[in-house]
């Protein structure tokens, strides 16, 4: 077994029914990215009860758009130390020194633009042992290269397969750090978290579609929060134009509502 392997395997949450694990080194590097993270970008939380609420009674999935590469650092600094999230990380990153250093914080590789049944599976898993795990389902950065960004159904399946809530999210400012051609500036940053959502609210959803509008509606809240408005005034069509949309399947619905009528 490879080293980065038996690292994603010893870097457990520790669980009910399980030897109990201190995580040193995520610890430490936790303790260094504080005072970094607190000093040079006053870094807070909003909506933090959201995923706090989770802690030691069930697994969740926290979905996040993308940005920067600094999303996931923002990330693990507010939600740590109470709660370990487990990020799945791009396939290319991990190798060498980056993947024994990332899977000792948790992270698993996933293939992009593919259907990672391994990646997948082990999601589950986490979830499944009352873990948290973490993704950017657009899997790249937003405004970064000519890839297209489309919208993935991976959330909602791993979530039913989980059988977890997922809370929706943004990191503000995080673009601001460092701008290509630019120097390194010092934003204020703030990780915001959105209620959750469960996927039994959406079971008037015509099946076939469901997966997807799933998806599509919880990557509204991460751009809701992102833009600081209603998620109706969200323009999907504009962020995933190769993408069906499903503006007027929910219309003004919000989980908890009746099933919109026809």
């Amino acid at each position: 077994m490879k080293l980065a392997e038996r690292t994603y395997e010893r870097s457990q949450i520790p669980v009910e029914g399980k030897e109990h694990n201190p995580h040193l080194m995520g610890n430490v590097v936790w303790a260094a990215l504080w005072v970094v993270t607190k000093a040079c970008f006053r870094v807070n939380a909003k909506g933090l009860h959201n995923v706090r609420q989770f802690k030691d009674t069930s697994g969740v999935l926290v979905i996040c758009d993308h940005v920067s590469y600094s999303d996931p650092v923002f990330q693990y600094e507010v939600l740590r130390p109470k709660q370990w999230p487990r990020f799945m990380a791009k396939d290319d990153i991990m190798h060498g020194f980056p993947a024994w250093f990332l899977g000792m914080h948790g992270a698993f590789p996933v293939a992009r633009d593919s259907a990672d049944l391994s990646a997948v599976k082990r999601a589950v898993r986490y979830l499944k042992d009352g873990e948290m795990v973490a993704m950017f389902p657009e899997g790249t950065r937003r405004g970064k290269g000519h890839v297209e960004l489309r919208m993935h159904a991976g959330a909602a399946l791993i979530a039913r397969m989980g059988k977890v809530p997922v809370v929706p999210s943004t990191v503000h400012n995080a673009e601001k750090v460092k701008r290509k051609g630019e120097r390194l500036r010092f934003p204020k940053v703030t990780v915001e978290y959105g209620a959750p959502l469960y996927l039994k609210d959406f079971e008037w959803v015509p099946k076939p579609k469901r997966m997807e509008a799933f998806s599509w509606y919880a990557m509204r809240e991460c751009f809701a929060l992102r833009q600081g408005c209603d998620a109706q005034a969200v323009d999907m069509r504009a962020l995933f134009p190769a993408d069906d949309d499903y503006s007027s399947l929910f219309g003004a619905w919000k989980p908890g509502l009746p099933a919109p009528v026809e």
